[in-house]
């Protein structure tokens, strides 16, 4: 641990958004900013057969997803295994802490995507968060 850096837990994500532009340009990002990208998908039925096959540490996922089903579908499966999952999305659901740590809405930028999973790690290893980063609702009893 350097100059109070906490080690990074979260390494290993499944991206799961329909809109290729957008999904291009995350996974481009989060590569570059030392995050493994073990798929980037856009169907309910992709991001089930990458969870079933991958070790993945958090699940950032759309709600409105293509080919049927939506990313509370992913959410629940991801959920079910144990997977953390932030919700990214430009139509925020209400009422779904059961289902994720956190929902970021869109659009938003490379910076507040990373705070985002940085919060996010941090409320996984219970950490006090003093500021959320902008358009990021984190869910829980210290929300």
């Amino acid at each position: 641990m350097l100059f109070g850096k906490r080690d990074r837990t979260i390494r290993r994500l499944l991206l799961v958004e329909d809109e290729p532009l957008v999904a291009f340009d995350n996974e481009h990002f989060l590569v570059e900013a030392g995050y493994t990208v073990v798929a980037t998908v856009d169907s309910v039925a992709d991001a089930m057969a990458v969870l079933r096959r991958e070790p993945v540490d958090l699940v950032l996922t759309d709600i409105k997803l293509s080919g049927g089903g939506n990313g509370l579908d992913v959410a629940r499966a991801a959920t079910t295994q144990g997977i953390p999952v932030l919700i990214v999305t430009g139509t925020p659901p209400l009422d779904v802490g059961d289902l994720a740590v956190a929902c970021l809405a869109k659009p938003h930028s490379h910076r507040s995507l990373r705070a985002a999973i940085e919060a996010v790690e941090g409320r996984l290893q219970g950490a006090k968060r003093k500021r959320v980063p902008a358009g990021l609702t984190l869910y829980g009893a210290d929300a």
